[in-house]
């Protein structure tokens, strides 16, 4: 355990600290146990799009994409990074992933190229999109993007919970 130093945790709480795989394991355990999952993390992306209902980290850079790959990126499913611990790790010390936004985790779906995302349920209210305000988190942003989950104790798989001594 240790305190997350985020400027949201103002009262120092004290965190589990998991390694990134045991966190997709936890919310995947959960959603399929008809819990949710708070999300806290970085929406600032530009990968982030309330609009195009998804939030992406592409395989190209951005830097790297043409005006026409950026313009396409959003219309059709595509490759994505494969998200590292010390890529996480990175871009919290650096500061490119902030603490800055909670969404609701509600499900989780595959596209055709059997890229994950999760459904997630944005603040920003039901007309910040044409779909309810929802969008899908792919499984690569979620896991570079991510500062921390919060859920029901039962919504941890037993090996996690134990080792956690809950």
């Amino acid at each position: 355990t240790f305190t997350l130093e985020v400027p949201d945790n103002w009262s120092s709480d004290i965190y589990y600290n998991l390694p990134f795989d045991e966190i997709i394991e936890v919310m995947d355990y959960a959603l399929d146990n008809g819990y949710s999952v708070c999300w806290d993390g970085d929406v600032g992306e530009r990968g982030f799009s309330q609009k195009n209902k998804v939030a992406i980290i592409p395989e190209k850079e951005w830097r790297d994409m043409s005006e026409e790959e950026i313009n396409e990126i959003f219309e059709s499913p595509n490759l994505e990074k494969k998200i590292t611990q010390q890529m996480r790790q990175e871009t919290f010390d650096n500061y490119t992933t902030t603490d800055d936004h909670l969404m609701h985790i509600v499900g989780s779906a595959e596209d055709e190229k059997g890229t994950r995302y999760y459904l997630t349920k944005n603040s920003w209210g039901e007309e910040s999109n044409d779909f309810g305000g929802f969008l899908y988190m792919s499984e690569s942003y979620v896991r570079l993007k991510t500062i921390a989950i919060m859920i029901h104790k039962d919504a941890i798989p037993k090996h996690i919970a134990d080792k956690l001594g809950i």
